[in-house]
């Protein structure tokens, strides 16, 4: 049986009554977000502000910052995270070729990369000209510890997402660079929390707040121990944790390391960072047509357990991967919310059917065990169970929940899946 305990500190903070912008399609329990007294959210609020900002005396910024960092030598001078994706392609290829920096891109290894990944991250170290450093964790160990976050956390990706964030700065430390460049801050381009829009960078006091679900490694180590019967002490040594958890916060701080998103200094639009990567380091969309869950061909292509990481999100919080492509298109100028409103209808919520199989043979778990977390992270102000389905109580396209229509996120589920969901609920 799996544990009841939820360690996800962002579930309890959630609203209960449930609302939509009035500019995009973005709900409310979104973490952290904020809506204002015209019911529009964040996200929106800063894109208005983005059309206002002087993106010129933006540029003057980065170059004067450039300028101070950039080495005589050639020698490595700022540090990238970078996928071979549209966006850290972009981030990587501007710094280098546009304002003389030399970066050395690194890279916190996915979980399994799917084809077309592994294709565009050696193009964009192949085409795109740049020095890499690949970090592979312990594989039996992450394997473990991503099922210990796909349990605790609702969300095996929080494996990743621990190295993706720290790998960086303890890199940074060993090369002595003082300068770190990620793409944009999350907060601000897709409605988070208003107290990080106008910053540089996160601040690393933060970070567990706003990266981490409120949670650390050791968190769900600890929740390992004592939750579980496949989890032991034998499972991991110190070493094993390294790029899991943040670097001393005081060796960062003699060093004088910077955490900057680019995105503050150069307008941020995902569309124009497809281009921008096509163009410039190989980048090429997905071949077998729009990603699972949204109607996008071009965003978070790299790993066969990323669906699941959108797909956990719409469980706990009623929005998925469509929801957010569509806003950021909305606020973008690119589609009205009305077209969001119906891509959102069409797409969101979809089962990530392509790697499913691979999924649980990762997490070395069953279809029945995947589907009992799953039932263990469903928020009851967010979903009823009516005439033999889930349905969601409120939805952007039909906000009294009275849609005849089967929704997508049903009808997508694998039949193995729907036979135990219906024993589940009979039960």
């Amino acid at each position: 049986m799996t544990s009841r305990k939820i360690l996800d500190r962002q579930i309890p903070d959630l609203p209960r009554e449930i609302q939509f912008c009035r500019k995009c399609v973005v709900s409310n329990q979104r973490p952290r977000i904020h809506f204002d007294e015209n019911g529009v959210c964040g996200a929106c609020k800063h894109a208005d502000l983005k059309n206002r900002i002087d993106w010129k005396l933006r540029e003057k910024e980065l170059i004067e910052l450039c300028d101070l960092h950039r080495s005589k030598d050639g020698s490595f001078d700022c540090i990238v995270p970078a996928s071979g994706g549209k966006d850290s392609a972009r981030v990587a290829h501007e710094l280098k070729y546009n304002y003389g920096m030399h970066p050395l891109t690194i890279t916190y290894a996915p979980f399994e990369y799917t084809p077309e990944g592994y294709k565009n991250f050696r193009d964009f170290i192949k085409v795109g000209g740049f020095n890499n450093l690949m970090c592979w964790q312990n594989g039996k160990f992450h394997r473990k510890l991503s099922r210990l976050c796909f349990e605790a956390l609702g969300d095996a990706w929080q494996a990743f997402t621990f190295g993706q964030v720290c790998y960086a700065f303890h890199i940074a430390l060993r090369f002595g660079i003082k300068l770190i460049f990620f793409g944009e801050n999350g907060e601000a381009e897709y409605s988070g929390d208003p107290r990080v829009f106008d910053l540089r960078g996160m601040p690393v006091d933060i970070w567990s707040e706003q990266y981490f679900k409120g949670v650390t490694v050791e968190d769900v180590i600890q929740y390992g121990l004592n939750e579980t019967n496949y989890f032991t002490e034998k499972d991991f040594d110190e070493s094993d944790l390294t790029f899991y958890k943040i670097p001393d916060v005081d060796a960062m701080k003699k060093l004088g390391v910077q955490f900057h998103w680019f995105a503050y200094y150069k307008k941020w639009i995902p569309q124009e960072n497809y281009y921008y990567a096509t163009e410039h380091t190989g980048f090429t969309c997905n071949p077998v047509g729009r990603s699972e869950g949204t109607y996008s061909k071009y965003a978070s292509l790299d790993d066969q357990m990323d669906g699941y990481h959108y797909y956990l999100a719409f469980i706990k919080f009623g929005i998925c991967r469509t929801t957010s492509d569509a806003a950021h298109e909305v606020r973008d100028g690119h589609i009205t919310r009305e077209e969001a409103i119906a891509l959102v209808k069409r797409f969101d919520g979809e089962f990530p059917n392509r790697w499913f199989r691979e999924h649980l043979a990762y997490l070395d778990i069953s279809e029945e065990h995947f589907w009992e977390v799953i039932e263990k992270f469903r928020q009851p102000h967010v979903w009823k169970y009516e005439n033999g389905m889930w349905k969601l109580r409120k939805a952007v396209y039909d906000e009294e929940g009275t849609s005849t229509e089967l929704p997508v996120y049903n009808s997508s589920l694998p039949e193995s899946s729907k036979r135990i969901l219906e024993k589940r609920i009979a039960a």
